[in-house]
């Protein structure tokens, strides 16, 4: 699942008329770099929620037939329902399944998904949550064993635990996430909820770990400034090779 359905208030004023998700980057949205990742380790079957601009994305993704992709829309229009409201309201598109992905639109990595996909599987984990050791305005507190301990604000000191530890170190989440469907029966929230306030709850009693992609390329696409720092680092990493 891409989450796409938000405002896109950051990149503001590239949003004033196309939503975030159709934003370009080197010629190309977004949302097609988001499916192309995917693609690359051959995931075709994508969910898309939508809300800003709905009508636009789904003349979109129509028109470029899902960009190579099999594409289902989960309708957000009428109200935009954050990121776990958005996960829970298009829960029964993944009936049938062991597990997914769930990545944001506006994040732009060089991760390695199969990797995380194979030690999610391993691990017998929840939900395996992408994570690096960098600078953040809130990080997700892990024990030595990687399992999600809590949560910190860097800016106002707030702090929620879930799992006390003596010893936890911070990690900032880079959007990118591999979950059971186990956890799509055990949702107890409501409407608007973020993700992060549902993997707090279950870190509690389950089993919620982080896969550590430091030093991978990641780029959170949340500002218009990130726009030419987005192209100018995947064009040289295109060099690279």
């Amino acid at each position: 699942m891409i989450f796409a359905a938000g405002l896109g208030s950051r990149l503001r004023p590239l949003t004033n008329h196309v939503p975030k998700a159709l934003v370009k980057i080197n010629g190309k949205t977004l949302l097609e770099h988001a499916i192309g990742y995917l693609q690359h380790y051959a995931i075709y079957d994508v969910i898309v929620n939508i809300h800003h601009f709905a009508p636009v994305m789904e003349r979109t993704i129509i028109e470029n037939k899902g960009f190579g992709s099999r594409i289902t829309i989960s309708d957000e229009r009428e109200e935009v329902l954050e990121t776990g409201g958005g996960l829970k309201k298009a829960a029964h598109f993944f009936a049938g399944e062991q597990d997914f992905v769930v990545i944001n639109v506006d994040v732009l990595t060089n991760l390695h998904l199969s990797d995380m996909i194979t030690a999610h599987r391993r691990s017998g984990a929840l939900g395996t949550l992408a994570v690096m050791n960098r600078p953040s305005s809130r990080h997700l507190l892990f024990n030595p064993q990687m399992q999600l301990c809590g949560w910190i604000n860097n800016g106002t000191g707030e702090r929620r635990i879930a799992r006390p530890d003596t010893q936890v170190a911070p990690f900032a989440f880079s959007g990118i996430q591999v979950l059971s469907t186990d956890v799509l029966r055990q949702i107890p929230f409501n409407g608007k909820f973020s993700l992060i306030d549902l993997y707090l709850h279950l870190a509690a009693t389950q089993n919620i770990i982080g896969f550590n992609h430091t030093g991978d390329l990641f780029l959170d696409v949340g500002k218009p400034e990130s726009i030419e720092k987005a192209e100018e680092l995947f064009l040289e990493a295109r060099r690279r090779g």
